[in-house]
């Protein structure tokens, strides 16, 4: 995946519905790459624009998900750490 944007996407303004189309199909391995091509398509949105909002709203999301492999090994972020007895999870029967 590509940062570079595509010419057409820059002919116009951009559009709420633009950011929700990068952001929508975002897998954690390009999370990262979609959020700069995000950032740099909202920089010269003025702070009330509605694309603006969507995609700083967006960024949040494609931040949250870089921290994800996508590959479920284990507990994820601030889980509690769970504790293995003889092949069954603590506290349970």
């Amino acid at each position: 995946m590509s940062e570079a944007e595509r010419p057409d996407r820059l002919q116009r303004p951009v559009t709420a519905d633009d950011i929700r189309a990068l952001a929508g199909p975002a897998t954690p391995h390009f999370s990262l790459q979609v959020r700069n091509r995000i950032r740099k398509l909202i920089e010269p949105l003025a702070d009330d624009d509605p694309a603006r909002a969507e995609g700083e709203r967006q960024i949040a999301k494609l931040e949250q998900l870089s921290k994800h492999s996508g590959d479920p090994r284990g507990l994820g972020p601030g889980d509690e750490a769970m504790q293995h007895d003889e092949g069954r999870i603590a506290g349970e029967p």
